[in-house]
């Protein structure tokens, strides 16, 4: 959704942001909520729904007639066929080159907001991994050794080629999520053991078994990690509740219970205030 956001920007074509400026009772989204449109073309989302295409059509109409800015105010109830029974208010404005820079801006502040996920080891499982964290609001960075197994990623995937990996993890803000999935195991015990010795990552995954896990703490021990540290390793990754070894099925399970981490972490940072 960002790059299809960053695509509409940067186009040629006229753009309309749409953007909610007031949200009141139960509504699909809150105020702060953007989408673009153009003619033929949209990227975000307010909400869906009936809400959604009503304000897609008056973008377009906007557009065709020329105008430049209106607002809206909808109730969602029956009217509209979209029984949240709220009310929300909408701002629409063509963009200029000067509301164009600023839309740049706010996608760049996105951008940099975003949770890191760095997923070691672009195999059918990072790859899959990979394609799915790319689809939710995280920043994704695939990691690899090998510049052969990176080129498999889908196009928009960010990639990173190097021979130390684990110097990776030691660049990585506080609070990211590290997946450990390379070719050799004992690259994966060297990058993990980085990972848990940081202690400020929100999440620390290993894919494998429990006798990989058992191989691991032994491992880990031996190099001066503690029991500790040990405790927040997660591996295997993506539960126990389903037994499914395909790498999309691992992908969806593991990329579940990394979003959970990641916004348990950011809900309790929050919580905590100033």
């Amino acid at each position: 959704m960002l790059i299809a956001l960053e695509s509409l920007v940067a186009s040629a074509d006229s753009v309309v942001l749409v953007e909610v400026t007031a949200a009141k009772g139960s509504t699909p989204r809150t105020a702060g909520t953007w989408m673009l449109v153009s003619a033929t073309e949209r990227a975000g989302t307010i909400g869906g729904g009936q809400l959604e295409f009503a304000a897609i059509d008056k973008a377009r109409q906007m557009l065709r007639s020329g105008g430049e800015a209106m607002t809206l105010d909808i109730p969602l109830g029956p009217e509209i066929g979209q029984c949240c029974g709220g009310f929300v208010s909408l701002s629409l404005k063509r963009l200029d080159e000067r509301s164009r820079d600023e839309v740049r801006r706010r996608l760049n502040a996105e951008t940099a907001q975003r949770p890191h996920v760095y997923i070691f080891g672009a195999g059918h499982v990072g790859l899959a991994l990979s394609t799915t964290m790319r689809l939710l609001p995280v920043r994704v960075i695939l990691v690899d050794t090998r510049g052969d197994a990176l080129a498999d990623a889908e196009p928009g995937i960010e990639t990173r080629l190097t021979p130390v990996p684990e110097a990776m993890v030691r660049k990585a803000p506080a609070g990211s999520a590290v997946v450990v999935m390379t070719h050799e195991h004992s690259l994966d015990f060297l990058i993990t053991g980085e990972a848990l010795s940081r202690g400020d990552l929100c999440y620390v995954g290993m894919i494998g078994s429990k006798t990989k896990k058992a191989s691991f703490r032994s491992w880990f021990r031996e190099d001066g990690g503690n029991e500790a540290a040990f405790a927040g390793l997660v591996c295997p990754i993506g539960g126990h509740k389903v037994r499914d070894k395909r790498p999309t099925i691992i992908a969806a399970m593991a990329a579940a219970e990394i979003l959970e981490r990641i916004f348990a972490e950011i809900s309790a940072e929050a919580s905590a205030g100033p």
